[in-house]
């Protein structure tokens, strides 16, 4: 191994540990807002990467599974308001239950119209999170909202299902051929012996950004110091006219957002398939682990070095690099575990 083969190495590393510090942070922002582990995120990425080339190809129908979500949660809503209709209070009937099924039917309309192939990239970027964004809310308005006040490990439960049941509905909805994406632009920038290459400029760039901007919304605002206040207390949010309701849809808006973009990052450098959130998760949840599900630095660090050493575990041992990645969350759970000593969890 010489200098130049260990800075490929470095650079495909970090590229992809970039992806993974973005995962594990909507992983840790998800769970500090609602204390729900989100395993789906990774099918998030996914979906955005296929959904992108599916663009690119011409034949995008993912605005049908989100029209149906819609319609899901609109269902949903409408019972809820007649239940409460049945027990003496106001029916609470609003436009605002309407809006996302007609935001789906113009997605689908756009999605239909369009010369998708001969569009911008630009233009294929958002048209890519335009339809993957919504899945957050409604995910969470359809399986997680009915059982927000639930144990930790019932909302594991559910995480898990809905994971089963988003990669069965990726089958059906791209198929089992893997797809990848042209890429943002063709250079490179050449520093020595070392030549980065301009999708790997993209991602550091735009995962920096958003680590940031997720660092001042969090610590530095008063809507993200709302959102971390239903974790703490639900009941306390809600006397203090903070919707908890309204807090896991944003928080799932945004940890989707974050994936999605991911996914239209990560798209040109490696082919993905309709099941590969899987592994993209449990990489994501490992940086998240390293941050002990509460730091952003950390885990975003955590993440980046599962990245590089998934890289240099393909060179010298490709038949067990996801085995060393993996038992890298051992000894950081252990830890955790002897740090927290015989503390029970509080209710």
């Amino acid at each position: 191994m010489n200098l130049q083969i260990i800075a490929l190495l470095g650079q495909d590393g970090i590229s992809s540990g970039a992806i993974y510090a973005l995962v594990a942070l909507s992983i840790i922002l998800v769970f500090s807002v609602t204390r729900i582990l989100l395993i789906p995120l990774g099918e998030f990425v996914a979906f955005s990467a296929l959904t992108m080339a599916a663009i690119q190809a011409g034949r995008a129908t993912i605005g049908w599974l989100i029209l149906a979500l819609a319609l899901a949660a609109l269902l949903a809503d409408l019972c809820a308001a007649l239940r409460q209709r049945g027990q003496g209070r106001r029916m609470a009937l609003s436009w605002r239950l309407f809006a996302m099924p007609c935001y789906a039917v113009v997605l689908v309309l756009l999605l239909a119209a369009l010369p998708l192939q001969s569009l911008p990239m630009a233009l294929q970027a958002l048209l890519t999170l335009a339809a993957i964004t919504p899945m957050g809310p409604l995910l969470y308005r359809l399986f997680f909202q009915p059982v927000a006040n639930a144990s930790g490990l019932l909302l594991m439960i559910i995480a898990i299902a809905v994971h089963v049941s988003l990669v069965g509905v990726g089958l059906l909805v791209f198929g089992p051929e893997g797809m990848r994406t042209e890429p943002f632009s063709d250079g490179a920038l050449e520093l020595g012996f070392i030549s980065l290459n301009s999708q790997t400029i993209w991602v550091l760039l735009v995962s920096v950004a958003l680590i940031l901007a997720l660092y001042v919304v969090f610590g530095r605002t008063l809507y993200g110091k709302a959102l971390r206040a239903t974790a703490v207390n639900r009941l306390g949010a809600q006397l203090m006219g903070i919707s908890p309701a309204l807090a896991g849809k944003v928080t799932f808006s945004m940890a989707a957002f974050m994936c999605a973009l991911s996914g239209i990052l990560i798209a040109p450098l490696t082919t993905l398939y309709y099941d590969s959130g899987f592994i993209i998760s449990l990489k994501g949840f490992v940086g998240a682990i390293i941050g002990g599900l509460a730091s952003y630095p950390v885990a975003a660090i955590g993440a980046v070095a599962v990245g590089l050493i998934e890289s240099f575990s393909t060179f010298w041992a490709s038949s067990y690099k996801e085995v060393i990645v993996f038992t890298l969350i051992l000894p950081f759970l252990m830890w955790r575990s002897f740090k927290s000593g015989d503390r029970e969890e509080e209710h």
